[in-house]
């Protein structure tokens, strides 16, 4: 199953849970922001952020992780998903939402 990594913003505590939209960082790098309600300890936001993205994505829970970044705002989650092309066309459909 290929892997597709997709570099997101993450803002733990926040009102609703919501994907959707683009933050450019201060290297120019769009990424898809990702708001959830959990709050940021003992890794609670990831859980949140895993299980947000595998249903917007429409994976198993257990295809969808958080590889780097699990202490900070700025993550890489990697999909599991059986067709790479349709994970890249759903994302590109995510980053063009309003956050």
């Amino acid at each position: 199953m290929p892997a597709f990594a997709i570099p997101v913003r993450a803002t733990p505590g926040a009102s609703k849970n919501a994907a959707g939209g683009a933050w450019t960082g201060p290297d120019g790098a769009a990424r898809l922001v990702v708001k959830v309600t959990a709050p940021p300890d003992s890794g609670r936001a990831n859980k949140a952020i895993e299980s947000l993205l595998a249903s917007a994505f429409g994976l198993s829970k257990s295809a969808v992780s958080v590889t780097s970044g699990a202490k900070n705002r700025l993550k890489t989650v990697t999909l599991n998903g059986p067709d790479e092309a349709a994970l890249k066309k759903r994302y590109e459909e995510l980053l063009g939402e309003k956050p």
